[in-house]
């Protein structure tokens, strides 16, 4: 077994969490970091959360990867880093872009305790064909993620975002020039393995799953699928793209807040029954 080192990070411009507050944890999408992805949505998000999120293998703050893995390695790789900095395997929330949705899922499947409830954005049981990803990751590893910026800047934004908000593009497609080729790659090769669509029925963590109108590599009914195979809800957000905790963060932070905030006041009612 191959389990990726990952790194956590906090976010800026948070209020200091109280010792036991909830804790929620944030997952990118490929070619991201959890910074560039998920600050505006992380600030927006109440201050009784404490709330951290993950980086991909060479990507952000995580060390490049060195073999191959498979999805539910790296779903362990976050749940061995959540526990090196929390040392107590508590349970938190969770909510994933894109990749960082399939690494939720496999979360649900394979450690259905450590998951209190899930917010999964931009996703799919399975994103995509694994001959695309190949082609994708040999491209990556050969010539480097700079051959990715055009087509990635055309499917993560919806039209208009990247004038509206230069700097938040800005810094994520600087995110995915500096990613580790060959960690890019083995992501892909993760991705291209990832097909949980005949396991979802056996989730039973309460999802919520997020899709933009304009996304067209995880498009709306991906995500109707994805809610339906679950029990959960599906919430569908306009002038949005692939990037949806980018290009919509207070929508997707009241979204977390509404998501999880019920699910832990059922908790507290059925601890008190």
């Amino acid at each position: 077994m191959t389990v990726p080192v990952l790194s956590l990070v906090e976010f800026a411009g948070r209020p200091a969490p109280a010792p036991d507050a909830p804790l929620v944890v944030l997952g990118p999408s490929l070619g991201t970091s959890a910074a560039s992805l998920w600050t505006g949505a992380a600030r927006a998000l109440p201050g009784t959360f404490r709330v951290v999120g993950w980086d991909l293998p060479g990507h952000g703050a995580s060390v490049p990867a060195g073999e191959p893995f498979t999805m539910a390695e790296l779903a362990r790789g976050v749940l061995d880093a959540v526990d090196a900095q929390f040392s107590d395997e508590r349970p938190f929330f969770y909510a994933g872009n894109s990749v960082g949705g399939c690494v939720g899922q496999q979360l649900m499947l394979d450690a259905p305790r450590r998951v209190r409830a899930a917010v999964l954005l931009g996703t799919a049981a399975r994103v995509g064909e694994p001959s695309g990803w190949a082609e994708r990751g040999e491209l990556v590893a050969t010539a480097g993620t700079p051959t990715q910026v055009v087509g990635s800047a055309q499917r993560w934004f919806a039209p208009g975002f990247i004038g509206r908000d230069a700097v938040t593009t800005t810094a994520l497609l600087h995110d995915l020039q500096d990613a580790d080729r060959f960690s890019y790659a083995r992501v892909c090769e993760a991705l291209g393995g990832f097909d949980v669509r005949e396991r979802l029925g056996a989730v039973r963590t309460p999802v919520l799953a997020v899709a933009g109108a304009h996304d067209v590599a995880t498009p709306p009914a991906d995500t109707a699928h994805l809610a339906e195979a679950t029990g959960g809800r599906a919430v569908v957000l306009p002038d949005v793209a692939h990037l949806v905790p980018a290009e919509a963060p207070l929508d997707v932070a009241r979204l977390l807040a509404e998501h999880f905030t019920a699910h832990l006041t059922h908790e507290s009612e059925g601890a008190r029954a």
